[in-house]
Formats: structure tokens, C-alpha cells, sequence
């Protein structure tokens, strides 16, 4: 562990960084601040083989709990950009961090998961039996209509929160960061600064500055997109989409749910075949609505007028 720059790195080690406030906090600020940092350096452009490892499984095995803890493997499923990517960091993460129960379940549960078929998948993501943790429901009948293994993987859920009653996955993990040799400890103002410099270092910055640029315009998926565009025509600046909600109720009835945080505190979005709207859950209260018929005449109208200039 060290309080400054390493004195010595070889051009393929980079170490797991951490504030020297947040080593005074409990596992929360630990880990937090690891997901922080992270976060931060995907943001500046740095690639994943450019930030520690252990960093990463860190920051991916608090993703899985996070999820885990919102709504189960369905949750994380949902919201996970490439599992083939993120699997195998929340495995490696939860195996360094001695949570080996956690690890087994995860291993079942994917097993699971890839053994359902189209329609089981559907099913389980849609909600499954409604199969809870404290036993079952009115619906969790024979012949409802749901199959085995959808009612399997449901089960496996529920050995998530008991599991976790004996192998606290926070404190694993944050006893696992506070504990790297590579261990870089920095103050708070100096955080940015560190960032910067490792930036600085990336000889193909420009290019790829270029690329996330047109990526960002031209990949960016369609609930981004019309959450951006409601953000705007509220007044107000989109800070980060934290998760998908496939069994939000509102006015009675299940729906797709997005939810987001802005300057102004946490909102949804909610959408039908005609519109989008931005509700505030506080307050029930809609902030902004588009029609996707007027989206795509606008959209029509911007490229005439691109194609014209």
C-alpha cells in the first residue's frame, strides 16, 4: 500500500485506487468508492485493461448485489450489458473475496438460467410464479402454467438473502480492497488529478474520444434516447439510468419501468405504444410526455434539414 504514485509499474499493472476518507467510512464508503472511482475512469475512456482488476471485480460483484438485491438474478439479467463479460469478473470477485457460497449459487443459477427455454426465459423475466422467499403465493399452484425449471431458478433466488445472512458480500468485498498489495491511497483532491494524468497517457485519446462520440449517437438504446429527450423538455440535466423495472405497477397494472436520476432527484419513465412520460414517483406527478409520432417527425424533419445543409 502506498499514500502516492507507485515508484515503480510496469506498463500493464495499475492499481486498485482508493481515498484515504473513505478507508475511515465503513464497508459501504469502501466499496462505494471503488464503484466511484471505476465508474469515473470508464467515463474519462480509460479501457477495462487499463484499470485494475481487482478493481473490477469489485465493482462487478457490487453490480450483481445490487441487482441481486432489487429483484433477483431476473434483476441482474435484465440490466447487465454483456454478461459474457461481466460473468466472469463477479465469479473471479466473488472467489478472491472468499464467498464461496455466493459463488456456488451464482454457478447454479447460471446453470439454470441457460438450461430455460425461450418461453421459460419470458416467463422467469416477466415475473415467473411469483415465487417469494417466504414460501410460495396463491398463484404458485400446479398447473398455472409455469414450468419447473422456471420454478427452480425462482428457488434459487431464494437462497440469495439467506445465504447472504452468513457471507455478507459488502464486507467481503471491502475487506478484500483494503487488503491488495497494489493498494494506491489518495486524498479526495487528488483523486481527479491521478485520473487525468493516467489519461493523458493514452496515446489513441483522440480517437477514441471520436468513437464514443459516434457511438453514443448512433448506438445508444432507444429508452436512452427518449429518457434524454424528456430530461430536456423538463429543464433538466440526465445524471445516470440505474436500473429497468419489468414489473413496476402503476394505475393498476404492470409495466416497464426506467428509472433515472437527474440534478433535481430520482424519476421514471414509463411508456405505452403511443407516448413516454416522466413521472416523479414521489408525487405520481408527470413532468414531461412525448408521442412517438411527433419524435419521428421530428427525427424525419432534423435529417431533412442535416441533408439539406
Amino acid at each position: 500500500m502506498t499514500n502516492g504514485e507507485p515508484t515503480t509499474q510496469s506498463a500493464h499493472s495499475y492499481p486498485t485506487v482508493l481515498t484515504t476518507e473513505s478507508l475511515k467510512g465503513g464497508n459501504e464508503d469502501v466499496v462505494d468508492t471503488n464503484v466511484n472511482v471505476v465508474n469515473a475512469m470508464f467515463e474519462e475512456l480509460l479501457d477495462a485493461e487499463e484499470i485494475s482488476p481487482a478493481a473490477l471485480r469489485s465493482y462487478f460483484v457490487d453490480f450483481y448485489l445490487t441487482q441481486a438485491l432489487a429483484g433477483g438474478f431476473a434483476q441482474y439479467v435484465f440490466t447487465a450489458p454483456e454478461r459474457e463479460e461481466v460473468d466472469p469478473y463477479v465469479r473471479e470477485g466473488l472467489a478472491a473475496m472468499g464467498a464461496a457460497a455466493h459463488l456456488d449459487l451464482f454457478n447454479r443459477t447460471v446453470a439454470a438460467f441457460g438450461a430455460l427455454t425461450d418461453t421459460d426465459v419470458d416467463t422467469y423475466l416477466d415475473g415467473g410464479s411469483g415465487w417469494t422467499a417466504g414460501g410460495g403465493t396463491e398463484e404458485d399452484e400446479p398447473g398455472d402454467g409455469v414450468s419447473d425449471a422456471v420454478r427452480r431458478i425462482e428457488e434459487l433466488d431464494g437462497e440469495f438473502e439467506s445465504i447472504l445472512q452468513t457471507e455478507d458480500i459488502a464486507a467481503l468485498n471491502a475487506a478484500w480492497l483494503r487488503g491488495q498489495a497494489d493498494l494506491l491511497l489518495l486524498a479526495d483532491d487528488d483523486l481527479d488529478a491521478h485520473i487525468a494524468g493516467r489519461v493523458a497517457r493514452i496515446s489513441d485519446l483522440a480517437e477514441r474520444q471520436a468513437a464514443a462520440a459516434e457511438e453514443a449517437l448512433l448506438d445508444a438504446p432507444e429508452f436512452e434516447q427518449i429518457i434524454q429527450e424528456l430530461c430536456d423538455i423538463a429543464g433538466h440535466s440526465l445524471e445516470r439510468i440505474t436500473m429497468g423495472d419489468p414489473n413496476y405497477e402503476h394505475n393498476g397494472e404492470t409495466t416497464l419501468a426506467w428509472h433515472f436520476t437527474t440534478e433535481q432527484g430520482e424519476f421514471l419513465m414509463l411508456e405505452d405504444d403511443d407516448e413516454a412520460c416522466m413521472l416523479n414517483p414521489r408525487t405520481q406527478e408527470i413532468l414531461a410526455a412525448v408521442e412517438f409520432e411527433e419524435a419521428a417527425e421530428f427525427e424525419e424533419a432534423a435529417e431533412f434539414e442535416e441533408a439539406g445543409a
